[in-house]
């Protein structure tokens, strides 16, 4: 894990990047919480959730406009397989910065 940090401190930035991605709930409930744990103890930087939070988001904002209407996400357990995915891409740092830019525009107040 590249995040020097106790494992409270790695749950709090996690589930507070959690409910500032677009999308949730904004809530967070015991299983999110164990969930978090479970990362932690597996060795998964925050850098990679954080990266999977943001790519997650930006793909459901980035729908045709016609598309149906997704449902809010009400567990933290949605992003896991973007989590995997992540850890498997190999794509420059600018790919989420630009995603990261991308998201803002897109949620930013107009």
């Amino acid at each position: 894990m590249d995040d020097a940090c106790s494992q409270e401190e790695y749950i709090r930035r996690v589930l507070e990047a959690y409910r500032k991605t677009p999308g949730t709930m904004g809530t967070v409930r015991r299983p999110d919480r164990v969930l978090v744990a479970q990362l932690y103890q597996r060795g998964v930087s925050m850098c990679v959730i954080e990266n999977a939070f943001v790519l997650a988001a930006t793909r459901r904002l980035m729908r045709p406009v016609d598309s149906a209407p997704l449902g809010t996400i009400r567990s933290l357990a949605y992003f896991l397989p973007v989590i995997e995915e992540v850890l498997t891409l190999r794509v420059n740092t600018h790919y989420f910065e630009y995603l990261r830019h991308k998201l803002e525009r897109i949620t930013s107040p107009r």
